[in-house]
C-alpha cells in the first residue's frame, strides 16, 4: 500500500486533535473529490513499519484523541490488510485512542464483508465509520465531519452488535 500523507495534528477528520493517514488508491472517484490525487494507487510512498511507527508515536501525546483514516479508500480490498494491521496496532499500544474511518463503501456491505476479505476485522477495530460516496449533488459545507448529505456518521461498535447502522449524534467535546 501508498500513502499519500500522514498529519500528525489535524482538527478537521474527527472530534478533538488527531492523527491522519491519507492511504492511496480510490475506484470510487467521485465528482468533485477533494482529493483526487489519491485515486491512483501509485500515489505517493509507500507505507511500512517507518511509517506506523510515525503514527504511534505522534498519537502518544495526552492532547491527541485518535487516528483518522482516510484516502483515497482505506477499505479498498488492496488497502485492507496493511490498515487494519495499523489499527490493531493502534489498539494494543494505544488503547484509550479512538479510531475514526472515511469510506465511500456503505457499513452494510463492509459488515457483509462483500468488499475485500479483511473489511469486516477492519471495522471491528473502528470506533467511527463515516460511510457513503462524496455526492456533489448532496453537498453540505455545513455537515459536521462529513461533505455530503448521503454520508452517515456510524458507532460502528454497537451498529455491529445491532446489525444496522447506528447513527452519532453530535456530542459536546
Amino acid at each position: 500500500m501508498n500513502y499519500a500523507d500522514i498529519k500528525k495534528v489535524d482538527v478537521a477528520n474527527g472530534p478533538g486533535v488527531r492523527v491522519s493517514l491519507f492511504v492511496s488508491g480510490c475506484t470510487h472517484h467521485c465528482p468533485e473529490c477533494f482529493n483526487p490525487e489519491t485515486w491512483d494507487f501509485q500515489f505517493g510512498s509507500p507505507f511500512g513499519e517507518e511509517q506506523v511507527q510515525t503514527i504511534l508515536q505522534a498519537l502518544r501525546p495526552s492532547h491527541i484523541r485518535g487516528l483518522s483514516l482516510l484516502g483515497g479508500e482505506p477499505f479498498e480490498p488492496e488497502n485492507q490488510f496493511p490498515v487494519l494491521e495499523l489499527a490493531r496496532r493502534v489498539r494494543r499500544e494505544l488503547p484509550g485512542k479512538d479510531i475514526w474511518c472515511y469510506s465511500g463503501y456503505l457499513f452494510e456491505d463492509l459488515a457483509a464483508g462483500r468488499i475485500g476479505s479483511h473489511s469486516r476485522a477492519l471495522l471491528e477495530q473502528l470506533d467511527m465509520l463515516v460511510d457513503g460516496p462524496f455526492l456533489i449533488a448532496q453537498k453540505n459545507l455545513g455537515l459536521r465531519f462529513r461533505g455530503s448529505e448521503n454520508q452517515r456518521i456510524l458507532r460502528v461498535g454497537p451498529s455491529l452488535a445491532q446489525g444496522r447502522a447506528v447513527l452519532w449524534e453530535d456530542e459536546p467535546e
